[in-house]
């Protein structure tokens, strides 16, 4: 199954990425880090009178881009437009070589897809990073409960996964949570806008997830009922789709493909869908969790619409093969030892 690869190619895209970005020169500042567009753009309004974002949107150029600031890179720094592309074409060519062996090239002959996959990384990224707030690019210091939990994911790594439950809610096909169903990866970075009066709905591709977000103004669910994806309320600021979600489980975690830090279910995620011109939306996100982070934190990207980037099929349970690969590896060896 494809996506069993992805962590593996994040942290590869990752690393080449901090390799490359330590080639930054000094001075010359022009492009900004992080991406903060200004602009007086319209958009047309639907029949009943709502700001019309319905299309299709992927954000497929931002592949690569990390979501926190590299260390390599001092706060607020900034870098000639030339230095800019210079570090994304890198980055590019790098991963470009590193692709067909990513995941073993005896093992898996098309490591991790074949080289037209990173020409997502092409020259087009917006930002260095994506978090806005804190200025320094950082997610703020976790508390000692957020501080706890993380120390318990890294004190499982590496031991036996026994039954589906110990496998993520990504592996399992369930979902990636809605932090994770968009920020981008090596493919399926494609998402749909539908309006109706009253309502907005989001596909995302990957595990094929859809929110439906109501705009009528109506209180949230109550506080028992939650979900992986939340209870979303949503509202127009002008031309500005502003969503409030809350009610989550603590399943859940805020990262690449729903991986990452987990949060707690205290979480809440405002979101703002902000059109740019009549190609660009500006996707931006504050995360509140106070049993997690110290503070709240905010990071942006924007998203593109494209209507070459339809929403295909994500079939994942009917090809998840990786599932049962493992577990009846786990299975086989237990049968190896004795056990019964």
């Amino acid at each position: 199954m494809r996506h069993g690869l992805d962590r593996v190619i994040a942290v590869t895209i990752a690393a080449l990425l901090s390799t490359t970005l330590v080639l930054v020169a000094q001075g010359g500042a022009s492009v900004p880090a992080t991406y903060h567009p200004t602009t007086n753009y319209v958009p047309p309004k639907t029949p009943w009178g709502d700001p019309d974002l319905q299309g299709i949107y992927t954000n497929k150029d931002e592949n690569g881009v990390p979501l926190e600031r590299p260390n390599e890179l001092p706060a607020q720094e900034g870098l000639s437009d030339r230095e800019f592309r210079r570090i994304v074409t890198e980055r590019l060519e790098r991963a470009r070589t590193a692709a067909p062996g990513i995941g073993g090239a005896a093992e898996n002959p098309t490591g991790a897809g074949p080289a037209h996959w990173y020409e997502t990384l092409e020259a087009q990224n917006h930002e260095l990073w994506m978090i806005t707030d804190p200025k320094d690019g950082k997610m703020p210091p976790l508390t000692p409960e957020g501080q706890r939990r993380v120390a318990a994911i890294r004190a499982n790594r590496g031991r036996v996964l026994n039954n589906p439950e110990d496998h993520s809610l990504y592996d399992r096909c369930i979902t990636r949570g809605v932090v994770g169903s968009m920020l981008p990866v090596i493919y399926g970075n494609s998402y749909e806008i539908i309006q109706s009066p009253g309502q907005v709905a989001i596909r995302y591709e990957m595990i094929h997830e859809t929110r439906v977000i109501p705009l009528d103004g109506h209180a949230h669910a109550p506080e028992g009922v939650r979900s992986y994806m939340g209870d979303p309320r949503g509202h127009f600021d002008g031309s500005t789709l502003v969503v409030e979600t809350t009610n989550f489980t603590d399943r859940t975690a805020i990262g690449v493909n729903g991986n990452g830090t987990p949060n707690s279910t205290d979480l809440k995620l405002v979101e703002r869908f902000t059109p740019v011109d009549a190609s660009t939306v500006r996707w931006e996100v504050t995360v509140t969790d106070p049993k997690i982070w110290t503070r709240p934190w905010t990071f942006a990207m924007p998203l593109k619409r494209d209507a070459t980037q339809a929403v295909f099929e994500y079939a994942c349970h009917e090809g998840n093969y990786a599932m049962r690969d493992m577990l009846s590896a786990v299975r086989a060896e237990e049968k190896a030892n004795g056990k019964p």
